[in-house]
């Protein structure tokens, strides 16, 4: 298999693409939560958002800079664009940054891979994707060491998703080292602020409670169209499948924060499972 470059597809539209005013972006929505090294989660797994750094990077980074990130996640993102395979997972290569390139976890994708055949090789569902491209600056800057691999999530079916999970925590719990599964998700979507406010927090009481059935049920019954569900029911089986007891909402915003606009608004969530 030829080893595959993935270039950003966001890169001066989500974030900076310079790299120093990149550096500095990331580094000031941490620093503004920033914990001594003693006291930040050995975390399992962890949601953060995916939109525009102005709307959403306060929130990413206050879930990361209370994260130990270790040198090896599995980062997983819904398919915003329709392209490629509804599961995909790519196995070989590496992501340029404006920060520098970020290695494919080959090792570990392969055994993923192999455990659950229904993912496919699809380097074109992330060609346009911003899920996991918007994780990394904040990931490079914490462990700069990184490794990752990337799982590209377009069907929002429950066995599917839990299936997924038990595989990740069988194939994790082989490993000696802490691997992080991220989960990239914002919350509910275009509608005003106080019914986004309801309706996230209907669902971050199901992941503050480890429940992923209970996520599943409450994003369908209530209509809350929470982009990463799929992610983060993937998150929340393998992180109790891994022996995860506790989560904590670490911060909550929507886009009305910043923008002012509480008509239309988007909402986000950071929270550390451990």
């Amino acid at each position: 298999m030829a080893s595959h470059v993935r270039e950003p597809a966001v890169a001066g539209r989500f974030y900076p693409a310079e790299p120093g005013i990149l550096r500095a972006e990331v580094r000031s929505h941490l620093a503004g939560n920033s914990l001594a090294e003693d006291l930040k989660r050995k975390a399992l797994g962890c949601i953060a958002p995916h939109a525009g750094y102005m709307y959403s990077g306060a929130v990413a980074g206050a879930v990361y800079a209370h994260l130990d990130v270790p040198q090896r996640c599995v980062v997983l993102c819904p398919n915003h664009t329709g392209l490629g395979h509804p599961l995909a997972i790519m196995s070989e290569g590496s992501w340029n940054t404006p920060l520098g390139a970020v290695s494919i976890d080959s090792g570990l994708a392969v055994e993923i891979k192999t455990s659950f055949p229904d993912l496919s090789e699809d380097a074109e569902s992330q060609r346009q994707e911003h899920g996991i491209e918007v994780q990394l600056p904040f990931l490079k800057i914490q462990q700069p060491s990184l490794s990752f691999v990337p799982i590209t999530l377009g069907t929002g079916r429950l066995e599917v998703l839990e299936g997924l999970g038990r595989t990740l925590a069988g194939v994790i719990k082989k490993h000696q080292e802490r691997i992080l599964v991220i989960a990239s998700s914002d919350m509910n979507h275009y509608e005003n602020d106080s019914i986004t406010r309801v309706k996230d927090h209907k669902a971050i009481e199901k992941i503050l409670e480890l429940d992923a059935r209970g996520l599943f049920d409450v994003i369908k019954n209530e209509k809350i169209s929470m982009c990463g569900f799929g992610p983060a029911i993937v998150m929340l089986t393998a992180a109790k499948f891994l022996g995860a007891r506790r989560a904590e909402l670490v911060r909550y915003a929507t886009s009305g924060d910043v923008s002012g606009d509480l008509e239309i608004v988007v909402g986000y969530a950071g929270v550390a499972v451990w």
